[in-house]
């Protein structure tokens, strides 16, 4: 568990106090840990429950207490102490243990790996403007707002001017009481109480407008050419402020191809759960020391945390992936920058093939399934549920079988 993690795990933790009733206070933004000082209880603290005690009217050891019960439930945590006048210092499973919960989330999850409820107080409602590359964004941003608790109204800034049959064939949907804002940024009386229920045309402090650097063509276009997939991908994966290269490589089957690679590293994730049942076995998150890392996977040694861990060598920049993707995504939608889950994306597919050419998840020739490769397998399928999910937000599709 990372000092982000971390955070995050307390911030919920106040969250979760303040709906029960337990606690009477603002939620913070958010909440700083720090690693333990020399002589100091635990691996890491936090001074929340002092920042806390003046608003909820409590001594901050009450407050602290009310938070120890509620984190130390939370997976990759090891202990909660209160120290001091109110610290929580907090002592982080193994790697061991923090790896298992990492898998078991992904898999508990599935495809909803890295959603939350972070944004659940926003009602935004986002307008774009009248050409693909923003209609395209603009639906994206919607979903990973969506994904995060958010409701969402999306809709083009100018009525008439949406092309909404071939924007549909690249899977946006205005929404159908969507009324375009008026000179003054507000939604016409044509919207009626919908307006009110979202509040103001422009709520978003990031701007209530979507609008990249256009795509300098028409979705009509792009769908003969591309098609969907490989059209959205081209549309959302630089940043609004960078123009978005459409030409033909988004199509080719190879290496150089980013978007063929996520695919690819999803659809043989998906092949090696098939190949292993065929060998008779299943997958299952390791409890156990595997042998030495060999001798390839050296460069990785840099990776590799304190504590037994039956992940070692290539498998460590994975499961650092899969552990940092529920930030990637709130960060994403934070930022309304799709362009960071299809990065993301990139990153999980690199480190997939790394871990799967260095610790082969099947075995081979005469040699039988063992302990290793059930925990192996275990977690190329975590990262092949994660690129699916992350494609899915992004409205692309993953298919089995490339």
């Amino acid at each position: 568990m990372t000092p982000a993690d971390l955070s995050r795990t307390v911030l919920h933790a106040v969250r979760r106090a303040v709906d029960e009733s337990a606690l009477h206070a603002p939620v913070p933004a958010r909440v700083r840990v720090e690693r333990t000082r020399p002589g100091g209880s635990g691996d890491y603290a936090c001074a929340v429950a002092l920042q806390l005690a003046g608003p909820a009217g409590l001594p901050a050891l009450d407050v602290a207490r009310i938070l120890r019960e509620r984190v130390a439930a939370e997976p990759g945590i090891g202990r909660v102490e209160i120290t001091g006048p109110g610290f929580l210092s907090f002592t982080v499973d193994t790697p061991a243990d923090s790896d298992r919960a990492v898998l078991d989330a992904v898999r508990e999850q599935g495809v909803a790996y890295g959603h939350g409820d972070a944004l659940r107080d926003e009602e935004i409602r986002l307008a774009h403007a009248p050409e693909v590359r923003a209609a395209v964004t603009a639906d994206a941003v919607r979903r990973l707002l969506a994904a995060q608790g958010a409701r969402v109204q999306v809709g083009c800034e100018e009525a008439g001017e949406a092309d909404t049959d071939a924007w549909r064939r690249l899977g946006v949907a205005p929404d159908a009481d969507w009324a375009a804002p008026d000179a003054h940024g507000a939604a016409s009386d044509a919207y009626g109480a919908g307006a009110d229920a979202y509040g103001p045309a422009a709520p978003d402090p990031l701007g209530g407008t979507v609008r990249p650097v256009p795509a300098g063509a028409t979705a009509a276009e792009l769908l003969e050419r591309l098609g969907a997939d490989a059209a959205r991908w081209g549309l959302l994966r630089p940043a609004v402020h960078d123009r978005a290269p459409l030409g033909d490589d988004l199509l080719v089957q190879g290496e150089a191809n980013p978007l063929f690679r996520v695919r690819y590293a999803h659809a043989r994730a998906r092949a090696l759960t098939r190949n292993a049942a065929d060998l008779g076995f299943t997958s299952e998150p390791a409890a156990h020391e595997e042998p030495a890392a060999r001798e390839d996977a050296a460069p990785y040694a840099a990776h590799e945390q304190a504590g037994p861990s039956p992940y070692t060598g290539p498998a460590r920049p994975l499961l650092h992936l899969l552990a940092d993707h529920p930030r990637v995504l709130l960060a994403a939608a934070r930022h309304r920058a799709p362009d960071r889950v299809a990065r993301q994306l990139e990153a999980v597919a690199h480190a997939f093939f790394d871990f799967h050419d260095g610790c082969p998840p099947l075995p081979s020739g005469d040699e039988k399934p063992s302990a290793a490769h059930r925990s192996r397998l275990a977690l190329a399928e975590a990262a092949g549920t994660v690129l699916a999910g992350g494609l899915s937000l992004l409205g692309i599709s993953a298919p089995a079988h490339l």
